[in-house]
């Protein structure tokens, strides 16, 4: 995923997930809004992985262990979130059945 600090001006959230969408790619974030909009707007996306507390040194590796555990999750286009440690994955099919 492109870097969105290194494209200018904030395009906002939704361009961003839109962005990632089009280039059919799994966006990871710090910020936590991304999540909010996936699941309270539905809005379509290809994959999410948050890591809101996660020191910055820390993140590729926990984002490397990430992929090598959960492709499959991911490919699937389930959102992964990491927070205080603990890896929390969501499913696209769990979240329409609650519905």
């Amino acid at each position: 995923m492109a870097e969105a600090a290194g494209q200018g001006e904030d395009p906002g959230d939704a361009k961003l997930i839109q962005q990632a969408v089009d280039e059919d790619r799994i966006l990871v974030t710090i910020d936590t809004d991304f999540g909010l909009l996936i699941h309270a707007e539905e809005r379509p996306h290809r994959g999410l992985v948050r890591l809101p507390d996660v020191p910055a040194p820390k993140r590729i590796a926990i984002f490397s262990d990430l992929l090598a555990r959960h492709a499959a999750d991911l490919e699937a286009r389930a959102i992964v979130a990491v927070r205080s440690g603990l890896v929390r994955i969501s499913h696209p099919a769990a979240r329409n059945s609650r519905k």
